[in-house]
Order: C-alpha cells, then structure tokens, then sequence
C-alpha cells in the first residue's frame, strides 16, 4: 500500500479545508492551484494530502470525484469502501446534484437562463487534452446536458449559475464558450485573461455546492464560500455574489 509523509504544515493546510466531515464523508474546500490527482508538479495533490485523516491501519478517504486543478470549492471523499460504492454508484445514477458558479464574458448570454445540450468530444494534441462540441452521430460523441441561469451582469461580465446533469470532461468550459460566454481565466476556450481592466488571475469556476444522498440516509447538501480572488474579480467588476455562497465577514 502507497503511503505520503506529510509535513506538519501540509496537514495543517488540508485539515484547514475540512467543511463538513462525519463518520462516513470527508468534503473539503478545494483551493485553486491544487490538482485533484496526478498533478505533474513536485507538489503532493489533493489526492495525496488526504494521508494527513489516515486510520492507523494506513486507510484513508477516497475521492469520489475531481475538480479541474485551477477550479475551486466543494469536493467530496469517502472515509470507507462502502461509502466510496455507495457514492460512486450515486454518481453514476446521476443523483449527485453539483451546482458551481462562474464568471463569464462579455456579458450575460443570451438568453439569460436556459440549457446547453451539446455532444462533446475529447481531441488530443501533443501532451494537452482538449474538447469539443460535435455532432450526436460522431463516433466519440458524448451526450452533455447543462442548466444555467445569470445571476448578475454588465456589458463587461456576468456572474452565471451552472448545473452540469453530466459529467463530461471540461465540459462546462466548453458549453459556456459554445455559447460565445467562455469562463474567465481560461485561454484553452477562449476566456479572457483581463476584465475591467484588472487581470483575472485564473480560471473562474467554483464548485458552489454538492447536493448528495448520504450512505448513513437522508440527503446532504454542502456549500463552499467563494474563493477571496473570485470575490475580489466581482467587485471589480461591480457584480454582486449571491449571499448564501459568500465567506463570512
């Protein structure tokens, strides 16, 4: 079995991101800049960190999904094996409800609430995967369904609510760009890189809350404040986040 040492400063930083646990969950507030898994940096990835909430017999949580390195908030693991299938298997049937907010330009899409049902595929070139909308009749065509609904705009930005029913590979970068409102921060899909004239320091999506059934019964929603650089662009920009997701004062 693998194992991580850890420094005292790596287990404080990841026990300091613990936003709901109990003897069956673990969900964290994932920062951005930390890869879920398999990161190519020689810096442990969340994955990794999860050694730091380690029983004595070596067993630690498992992730049950990933974020995309430089996307933020909430992310779930399972502290058993029968957590990590129940959840799973939860995932699969899709009764994981994932709602993220995002930062998008130039302005609200049009309309302003409604759905993408695009098919997606991945491309690679060289080391970097990249997806696109495509046909349902390509051979490696994937069914993609995503909700979304303005919640603040300008002519400048808008801060969208977007709820994925799958879980295709980029997938909300690449509905938001099909829709000609890529997500700030991400030049692969033609985000800006600076708005209102400050620079957007990274790709602005936030995993805003996870709505899941829980393995002990009942159902569990979770909510991770928006990050202090997400927060700090949409003041910039004169858009408001909704009060529910912001950090206390």
């Amino acid at each position: 079995m693998k194992t991580v040492t850890l420094t005292p400063e790596e287990v404080a930083f990841v026990r300091a991101l613990v936003i709901h646990e109990d003897a069956e969950v673990l969900a964290l507030n994932k920062p951005p800049g930390l890869s879920s898994q398999g990161g190519r940096i020689a810096v442990h990835t969340l994955d990794e960190l999860l050694f730091a909430f380690a029983k004595s017999s070596g067993v630690r949580p498992r992730l049950v999904h990933r974020l995309d390195r430089d996307t933020s908030g909430v992310i779930l693991t399972a502290r058993s094996q029968p957590a990590a299938a129940f959840l799973g298997k939860a995932m699969m049937s899709r009764r994981v409800k994932k709602t993220y907010l995002a930062i998008v330009a130039p302005g609200a899409p049009d309309p302003r609430e409604g759905g993408v049902e695009a098919p997606l595929r991945r491309e690679s070139q060289g080391r970097e995967a990249y997806v696109k909308v495509c046909e349902a009749d390509h051979p490696d065509a994937q069914a993609a369904s995503t909700r979304y609904r303005t919640l603040a705009a300008n002519d400048t930005a808008a801060l969208v609510e977007l709820a994925p029913r799958t879980g295709r590979m980029h997938q909300l970068r690449v509905h938001m760009a099909s829709l000609g409102r890529p997500i700030a921060g991400d030049p692969r899909y033609g985000g800006a890189l600076v708005l209102g004239g400050a620079p957007v320091p990274r790709l602005m999506l936030h995993a805003a809350a996870l709505t899941f059934p829980h393995p002990a019964g009942g159902e569990r929603r979770i909510e991770a404040p928006v990050p202090p650089d997400m927060a700090a662009l949409l003041d910039t920009l004169g858009l408001a986040a909704p009060s529910r997701w912001m950090a206390p004062a």
